[in-house]
């Protein structure tokens, strides 16, 4: 868990967090990752929507934790491109002591730590290069420099499990890391699913499988299993664009499809 000078960066095959930056309009990718998000797209043409609707959760997870939880500590797993407004940013606004540390294990994240270190002088913000599936980041001691585990966390894990197939043991993951955070503690947690729309999800995932990347969409009981022995708050786990909009709005129409087919399911769950 390092941060070399400069990562090599693989061109030659297509990035998963390259191309959930090409879905949000970002510049932080290549051809081959280009090439790769517009066969999804021409699968699932709502992969944008899906994107944008987990990146909404994030900020309204975040600002519920920080603003009604009083939460000033977070870890965010597999935290991908930086897009501002990221976690800090988001978290910092409510509350500017808080302190956020990110992980990830790709070079082109790493290239852009930087962005994700820009704290405000009250809080602090720190990046560790690691993988959830192989390196115990939570003793990690750039994260013990920021983190006091002693006092409660938000861990995030948002759009990343369903990178984590059942070969890797992902619920024995989460749990291990939960078995680490103290009392009062949260579990922030997006998930794909192909529950709404099987055909669709099934040619992404024979996209993402083609180039090198194993997905792996779980159905809302396995999502719910995440947060076993974590006392879920309202709304629970639910489709994410309706875990605690914004602006509630009743949306009838190709609006209620379009939201509905972005197939993600989230939730968020306190450690008792």
């Amino acid at each position: 868990m390092t941060m070399p000078g400069r990562p090599e960066i693989d061109t030659s095959r297509p990035h998963s967090a390259r191309m959930y930056d090409y879905y949000l309009g970002g510049k932080d990718w290549y051809p081959v990752d280009e090439e790769a998000a517009e066969k999804v797209l021409q699968v699932c043409p709502q992969i944008r929507r899906t994107a944008e609707t987990n990146r909404s959760f994030m900020h309204r997870a975040t600002r519920t934790l920080a603003a009604e939880y009083g939460v000033r500590q977070f870890v965010d797993i597999g935290t991908g491109i930086p897009t501002p407004p990221n976690l800090h940013q988001v978290a910092q606004e409510v509350a500017p002591d808080a302190r956020v540390v990110y992980a990830d294990h790709d070079a082109t994240v790493l290239e852009y730590a930087h962005v994700l270190m820009r704290s405000t002088s009250e809080g602090r913000t720190a990046y560790i290069s690691a993988d959830v599936r192989e390196d115990p980041i939570l003793d990690s001691p750039q994260l013990r420099e920021v983190i006091d585990l002693d006092q409660p966390v938000a861990l995030s894990l948002v759009a990343l499990l369903h990178f984590v197939p059942d070969d890797y043991g992902p619920y024995e993951i989460v749990g291990g890391l939960l078995e680490k955070l103290a009392p009062g503690s949260f579990l922030v947690l997006s998930h794909c699913t192909n529950d709404f729309d099987p055909v669709a999800w099934q040619g992404v995932k024979k996209v993402y499988d083609a180039g090198g990347t194993t997905v792996q969409f779980r159905t809302r009981q396995e999502v719910e299993r995440f947060f076993d022995g974590l006392e879920l708050i309202d709304p629970q786990v639910t489709a994410a664009h309706d875990w605690r909009p914004d602006e509630p709005v009743e949306v009838t129409g190709e609006e209620a499809e379009l939201l509905r087919s972005a197939a993600l399911y989230a939730g968020v769950g306190r450690k008792p």
